[in-house]
């Protein structure tokens, strides 16, 4: 029951976070392009590289912390679902470049980025 509360209360931080940052990023660029989206996933994805390399050594921390932080608040985030419907709407209203674009960018940044996250977490504990 802990477990699940500490799930609802950081997915709670991660939804409004993910308001305000995919407003902030949408406002940089007109919303021509769902770059308040990809921004969310990018540093999403660097995160969860990040925290999962450090919660599985460097950083032992409490299994409800973990998943409260990796599920909870990360989860909340991440915006995988809105990527979805943003590239098919794209799609959808004949901008088919513009979704390819969005499609690549998302996902190839974002397995960078969790590459990133979990290198700088290796250098910044140590390799185990």
């Amino acid at each position: 029951m802990v477990k699940l509360m500490m799930v609802a209360v950081g997915g709670g931080l991660g939804s409004v976070l993910r308001y305000l940052m995919q407003g902030w990023g949408q406002r940089l660029c007109n919303g021509s392009f769902p770059v308040g989206t990809l921004t969310v996933n990018v540093i999403g994805c660097l995160l969860i590289g990040f925290l999962n390399y450090a919660f599985s050594g460097p950083l032992l921390i409490r299994q409800e912390y973990r998943i409260a932080l990796t599920i909870g608040v990360l989860g909340g985030f991440t915006t995988f679902s809105a990527f979805g419907w943003e590239t098919f709407t794209l799609a959808n209203d004949g901008q088919g470049l513009r979704a390819i674009l969005n499609l690549l960018l998302s996902v190839t940044l974002g397995f960078c980025a969790v590459v990133a996250g979990y290198r700088l977490a290796e250098k910044w504990f140590g390799v185990m």
